[in-house]
């Protein structure tokens, strides 16, 4: 847990950590502490190494020097012990920092890395991202706590391991104009397996066709650069002109698919309707390349006159960022027409099993974005009594089913 905007006026930092206790009932570490907050704040203090970091806000501004290292530029480090420390950053600062760190280690000695893997506890730190402080300290301690690349199983019941030879990827996000000037759509691969190399040949599972990695980038903020390899665990970034979906799994070799990413089972539907008829191409554009990302589900009704896209999320923020993004970045103007549905649940036996049930009551049959049929009922009864009634359905399952799984 990073906390933000040290620079400016904030609560007190033991506040801060009951905050994101109570909030997500999750215990806390203070990796490191903050000296002071707004016009007073002085930096950090670093616990494992003993160390504050000084804040200067001044040495960031401008660009860095060649040779010069921007993520470290204008850091000044000394040791909490350091006699200097209190001319520093004053007397009644140092007396609190003194305080703080002794009440710190009263409350616990060193981090359980086990129970950070388990989800049991976070690390926390405190920085201010716009002046660039104390960015640095937290990925590398970020690096340091990860796990190391771990085996996946595969579908089918095999077991890819990060030391096989053989390349595998899988595909876990999608991102659209992270260039606006360029409209571009990025897909985000974390290798699984072997060794990544640009411009080599892999196969797509889900749509079994062979894709040259031609252009791969590593992407940090606004960072981009050109990666000639990677490893297990690495993340790389695909310029992605439509063919690849997030759960995709590339590989080379003998076919390999790793089970897509568990999704949420909407509760709130929608269409989703262009205000601004004059601009449909903008508004096609942007429903390919926004929704593709799977921020929100997306289905159609099974009515060929219909086409406006059925947005279905969990919270109505989703609907929120849709509607801002499409404005922002498309310049198209949407309404959203709200349905009256609670619950989704897809048919696992596809068409034919909705063809054999025949006529469906209390429900509205519509499709997924993989053109798989997709049931909308008002509440949890109206699924248990079509379940009761119509056994032919087969099997209804609350997640969507991409292809990738079969």
């Amino acid at each position: 847990t990073f906390c933000n905007k040290m620079a400016r006026p904030a609560l007190e930092p033991l506040e801060l950590l009951d905050q994101i206790e109570s909030e997500f009932n999750l215990p806390t570490y203070a990796v490191n502490w903050p000296i002071g907050s707004g016009d007073t704040f002085k930096g950090v203090y670093h616990r494992p190494r003993r160390e504050v970091h000084l804040f200067n806000a001044e040495a960031k501004d401008g660009k860095a020097k060649k040779g010069e290292d921007k993520s470290t530029k204008g850091l000044e480090v000394i040791s909490v012990d350091d006699a200097k420390l209190e001319s520093v950053i004053g007397a009644e600062l140092h007396a609190r920092l003194m305080e703080d760190i002794e009440l710190l280690d009263e409350l616990g000695g060193e981090l359980d890395l086990q129970a950070v893997h388990d989800g049991e506890l976070t690390p926390v730190f405190f920085g201010s991202g716009m002046n660039n402080f104390g960015v640095q300290l937290f990925l590398d301690s970020f690096l340091g706590y990860s796990v190391r690349p771990r085996g996946r199983d595969l579908l089918g019941g095999d077991r890819v391991e990060p030391t096989d030879e053989g390349f595998t990827g899988f595909v876990f996000k999608l991102q659209a104009n992270m260039d606006p000037r360029h409209r571009d759509k990025v897909a985000f691969v974390r290798v699984v397996s072997g060794r990544f190399e640009r411009g080599m040949r892999v196969t797509n599972a889900r749509t079994k066709k062979s894709v040259a990695l031609s252009r791969p980038s590593q992407m940090f903020g606004q960072d981009k650069t050109v990666l000639d390899e990677g490893f297990a665990g690495d993340v790389i970034g695909l310029n992605n002109p439509g063919s690849f979906a997030i759960g995709d799994t590339l590989y080379m070799g003998p076919r390999k698919v790793l089970p897509p990413i568990p999704t949420f089972s909407p509760e709130l539907f929608a269409y989703l309707r262009n205000s601004d008829t004059g601009k449909y191409k903008q508004f096609q554009k942007g429903v390919q390349e926004l929704l593709g990302e799977g921020a929100v589900q997306v289905m159609y009704s099974r009515d060929a006159v219909k086409q406006d896209p059925i947005l279905a999320a969990v919270g109505q923020l989703q609907f929120e960022v849709v509607q801002a993004r499409m404005l922002a970045e498309y310049g198209v103007e949407t309404t959203l027409e709200p349905l009256p549905f609670a619950v989704a649940r897809w048919v696992v036996g596809g068409w034919d099993a909705v063809d054999a049930a025949g006529r469906i009551f209390n429900a509205q049959c519509v499709k997924d974005i993989w053109g798989q049929p997709v049931l909308l009922f008002k509440n949890q009864w109206n699924v248990d009594q079509i379940v009761a009634d119509t056994p032919e359905i087969g099997e209804l399952s609350p997640f969507s089913i991409p292809p990738a799984a079969e």
